[in-house]
C-alpha cells in the first residue's frame, strides 16, 4: 500500500513540475476551513437524497451518496494537508493512515470510494455509473436500499467530524514525505 500512495504523489508532483493540473495527492497546508467545508458538502449532498427521492430522481441518489462519502474522505486529508484529484489515491491514503493508526474510520466507507479495475470488483463507483448512464430513472433496487445506505453516510458523516474536530494534530507519515512533493 506504501508503494501506491507515494506513486500518487510521485505522479503530482511529475504533473505540477509539467505545468499540468496533477491526477494525484499532492501536500498543502493542513486546512480545517477547507475540512469543514467538505463536511457541509457532505451534509448538504445527503439532503439532496431526499430531495430527489420525494421527486422520483431515484438515479441520483447514488451519485449524491457516493460523494457524500467521497466529501467526507476529502474533509480528512485536508486536515493531513494534502489536496487529492484522483479517486483511487483518495481512497489508497485514508486505508494507508488507517492501517498505520492515524485515524479511526470505518473500512466500508472507504471500500465505497475505491475504484476497482477488475470487472468482477464493485464499489459505489459502478452504482454511480450504472444509475447515472442508464435509461432508467427510477430503481427498486435504489429504493429497497434507500435507508441502509442513508445510515452509512450519516455514520461517515458522524466518524469523519471525530476526526475533523479532534485536537489532534494530523501529519503525514515520514515514509510518504519527500520534500519535494510539497507545493510552493
Amino acid at each position: 500500500m506504501k508503494k501506491e500512495v507515494r506513486k500518487c504523489f510521485e505522479n503530482a508532483i511529475k504533473d505540477e513540475k509539467k505545468g499540468k493540473k496533477h491526477k494525484g495527492l499532492f501536500i498543502i497546508q493542513p486546512d480545517n476551513k477547507r475540512a469543514q467545508e467538505y463536511l457541509d458538502k457532505a451534509k448538504m449532498n445527503l439532503e439532496l437524497c431526499d430531495f430527489y427521492k420525494e421527486k422520483g430522481f431515484d438515479y441520483k441518489i447514488p451519485e449524491e451518496w457516493f460523494y457524500t462519502l467521497y466529501y467526507c474522505a476529502l474533509a480528512i486529508l485536508s486536515r493531513f494537508g494534502i489536496e487529492s484529484r484522483s479517486q483511487k489515491c483518495t481512497a489508497n491514503f485514508l486505508r494507508y493512515i488507517k492501517e498505520k493508526g492515524l485515524i479511526e474510520y470505518d473500512n466500508e466507507f472507504i471500500d465505497r470510494i475505491t475504484v476497482y479495475s477488475s470487472k468482477e470488483e464493485k464499489s459505489d463507483v459502478d452504482e454511480r455509473e450504472t444509475a447515472r448512464y442508464s435509461s432508467a430513472m427510477k430503481s427498486e433496487e435504489i429504493s429497497s436500499k434507500y435507508e441502509y445506505m442513508t445510515n452509512i453516510c450519516k455514520m461517515a458523516i458522524s466518524q469523519c467530524e471525530e476526526i475533523v474536530f479532534s485536537d489532534k494534530k494530523f501529519k503525514i507519515p515520514e515514509e510518504l514525505r519527500i520534500d519535494d512533493f510539497t507545493l510552493s
